[in-house]
């Protein structure tokens, strides 16, 4: 799983602009596109920062009802512009480009025509305080420039509470807040970024060392200005989001046996759209829901076979040894820790064997931070910058060793930093293309897929080489078909949280203590598991193709540079282009 921007969100955040019409399809467009990318640096402090963009020092935008508006109908005026141009018209080398676009527009689009999109604005996993806390080690600190911005977005948390919970507030009158059980404890993720001195907390490490750029009299004034930037901003927002939340919102959650979001007003449209959007198909939630039965059926039987060259006579059997076996898990963090990035540093011997092109970029891994560890994923990716000066981060949950086998280390790895999540996102940043594709594509299906197809590749290193290993890639395998099979079961089928639990009880090898995580996030995060199977299945499908078109002319390393070489795409226009590469070869 990664944390990262949305390109949905940021090409539909743009503010208003009016048509201009230029002499021929490709100039259109070509503007088209620039205009888009200006508007998604306007709405997007983030973003724009990220890109070495200093226009939105010191903001950290606009989370209100009628900033969102604003945005929607700029998205209808640029829909409408690219609509106007054929498509057939434009060179082969913006067609990618105006498919993005076509397919973002009308996502966003779709997706403000449910309250859900425009009230649900956090999910047990995080909320605005998530984004406070990361400041301190996203943004660039290298000048008093740079520490002017980050001290004002501190100074500016409490007001923009006061905008995101107005626009929360929205969810309570119509009955879409989160539900009950999945909610518990959320208030200790806000107050755990709450210390007793603004030197305890997060934000403090941005003033460990003054950089040599700034003179010591205006350090002195930096430092004493973030103490109280800290105390009364950073704290009293997250004071004011605390009170909110327990006060208004939490006493207000949805109680209802079945919690999935097809229960609330609206629901089952809504899904049904996530589903397609999330997938970038047009799949239906039962069309899902039985490629999962196909795909658990299929990996039970891969399972019951490594149990039996385990020595087990049943793949349960294995299982159980697995989850409760000590010698499977780390003796404390920091063994855990340095595991962790042993491993991931042999993994990176590999890379060259598999790629043709490497990003320049590095990775670090990192822990979780404390206060959003419990209860979390087991791990995530945070993408970097280097106009920032941040490396990639491969962040790992240090809480709860009991449940975070080593087994599951392999898959891990592979999956969020390479070739997972960080070859894919950091090498995205770099390829020569438009920097709206460079930098704002997100596509799930892909970049998830894209995961799930690594940990595949980790066979081809040779890293499974134990049947806990090998276990542990399949029920990893295994926890992406499950969710198929779980998401549409709470969602669109009116499954309890119970059921969605039992059922990834029996058919993975994850702990139970990461299930119950897991299915917290999936009922407040409808849709976005199902992207992961979808994709890797469809990657898998375009190598089986090439293998089989071009035989002993089969290059693994060129069939990954060319999947890779257009950053994240809808699978179609994937598909589109892995074809028009086969039969480049076959010429050839």
């Amino acid at each position: 799983m990664i944390r990262t921007f949305l390109a949905a969100s940021a090409l539909s955040l743009t503010l208003a602009a009016q048509p201009v019409f230029a002499q021929d399809a490709e100039a259109e467009f070509v503007e088209l596109r620039e205009d888009v990318w200006q508007d998604a640096l306007d709405q997007s402090p983030w973003l724009s920062e990220g890109v070495g963009d200093r226009r939105n020092d010191g903001s950290l935008g606009d989370p209100s009802m009628e900033a969102y508006d604003a945005a929607i109908a700029q998205s209808r005026e640029f829909q409408a512009r690219l609509q106007a141009i054929d498509v057939d018209d434009l060179p082969e080398s913006l067609r990618i480009d105006y498919a993005l676009l076509e397919r973002s527009f009308r996502d966003g689009l779709e997706s403000a025509e449910h309250d859900h999109s425009r009230y649900i604005t956090f999910t047990n996993r995080g909320g605005p305080q998530g984004a406070i806390a990361g400041l301190a080690y996203s943004s660039p600190l290298f000048t008093v420039a740079d520490y002017d911005s980050y001290l004002t977005r501190l100074e500016s948390f409490p007001a923009y509470i006061q905008t995101f919970i107005a626009r929360s507030e929205g969810a309570i009158e119509r009955g879409l807040t989160q539900p009950c059980e999945p909610m518990q404890g959320y208030e200790n993720s806000i107050t755990g970024f709450i210390t007793d001195t603004p030197e305890e907390s997060v934000w403090w490490q941005a003033f460990g060392e003054r950089p040599a750029t700034i003179s010591e009299a205006d350090w002195n004034n930096i430092v004493a200005r973030g103490r109280t930037a800290i105390t009364d901003g950073a704290f009293v927002g997250l004071d004011a989001f605390r009170d909110f939340y327990l006060q208004d919102f939490a006493p207000a959650c949805r109680t209802d046996e079945a919690p999935g979001i097809g229960g609330t007003p609206g629901g089952d449209a809504y899904y049904a759209y996530r589903v397609r959007s999330f997938s970038t198909t047009d799949m239906t939630p039962m069309e899902v829901h039985e490629l999962g039965l196909s795909e658990v059926a299929r990996i039970r039987a891969e399972m019951e076979e490594v149990a039996a060259e385990a020595g087990f006579d049943t793949r349960e059997a294995f299982i159980e040894h697995l989850r409760t076996d000590p010698q499977y898990y780390p003796e404390d963090e920091e063994s855990y820790l340095e595991h962790t990035r042993a491993l991931a540093k042999e993994i990176d011997g590999w890379m060259p064997r598999l790629f043709g092109r490497l990003p320049r970029l590095p990775y670090t891994v990192e822990p979780i931070p404390a206060a959003v560890a419990p209860g979390n994923t087991t791990a995530y990716y945070e993408r970097g910058s280097m106009a920032t000066g941040q490396a990639g981060i491969y962040r790992l949950n240090l809480t709860e060793l009991d449940q975070r086998p080593l087994w599951e280390l392999p898959a891990l790895g592979v999956h969020e930093a390479v070739p997972g999540h960080h070859h894919q996102i950091a090498l995205q940043q770099e390829l020569d293309m438009h920097p709206l594709r460079a930098n704002s594509s997100f596509f799930t299906a892909f970049v998830e897929g894209w995961g799930l197809y690594s940990e595949r590749l980790g066979i081809e290193m040779g890293l499974y080489d134990t049947p806990a290993k090998e276990m542990g890639r399949l029920s990893y395998e295994m926890w992406r078909a499950t969710r198929l099979v779980v998401d549409t079961g709470i969602h669109a089928m009116g499954w309890t949280r119970q059921e969605a639990v039992d059922y990834m009880l029996d058919n993975t090898a994850l702990s139970e203590g990461n299930i119950n995580a897991e299915v917290n996030r999936y009922i407040t995060w409808p849709g976005q598991a199902v992207a992961y199977k979808i994709g890797e299945l469809k990657i898998r499908e375009l190598r089986t193709r090439a293998e089989e078109a071009l035989g002993a002319d089969f290059d693994l390393r060129d069939f990954h540079d060319t999947v890779l070489e257009n950053g994240a795409v809808p699978l179609n226009v994937l598909e589109a282009h892995v074809d028009r590469w086969i039969a480049a070869q076959l010429e050839e």
